[in-house]
């Protein structure tokens, strides 16, 4: 019979005569929110912020903020995405990136129907403003269509 500790290690013990198995606990591992709660939201006061869009983050995020509408398909989305990944979203604002495949709904709210869609929001999720930055793929862009 074969048997297989992992992670274990194994030890002498000078008061038994054969070894002893201790086993370390594993280390804790947070999983980000499901449930549209937030542990802390951006300061919009410091460095900008890009993330992943889930409900309720609007209403949880103080500040400028705008929902980014990315395809993973689209060449202009991944442009911008890659982008904003290297130098970070502009100061003082939230740049927060919606699926534009998974979330209908949103696109249906803001009425977009082109990816690369940019929509200003408010605390309250209301629109202020929106573009479509399909031809010039940018933060400068992105900045250009700010209310």
């Amino acid at each position: 019979m074969l048997l297989a500790l992992v992670g274990c290690a194994v030890e002498p013990s000078a008061t038994t005569p054969g070894p002893t198995v201790s086993v370390e606990p594993e280390p804790a591992v947070s999983a980000p929110p499901t449930d549209g709660a937030f542990d802390e939201e951006p300061d919009p006061a410091q460095d900008g912020a890009y993330l992943d869009y889930v409900d309720g983050v609007i209403e949880a995020t103080a500040g400028a903020k705008v929902l980014f509408f990315h395809a993973s398909w689209c060449p202009q989305c991944r442009a911008l995405d890659e982008e904003l990944n290297r130098e970070g979203a502009p100061d003082g604002l939230t740049v927060f990136k919606v699926d534009y495949d998974d979330r209908g709904d949103l696109r249906q709210k803001y009425g977009v129907t082109l990816q690369t869609t940019v929509v200003y929001v408010g605390d309250d999720g209301e629109a202020l403003a929106s573009a479509v930055l399909y031809d010039d793929p940018s933060i400068d862009s992105l900045l250009a269509a700010a209310p």
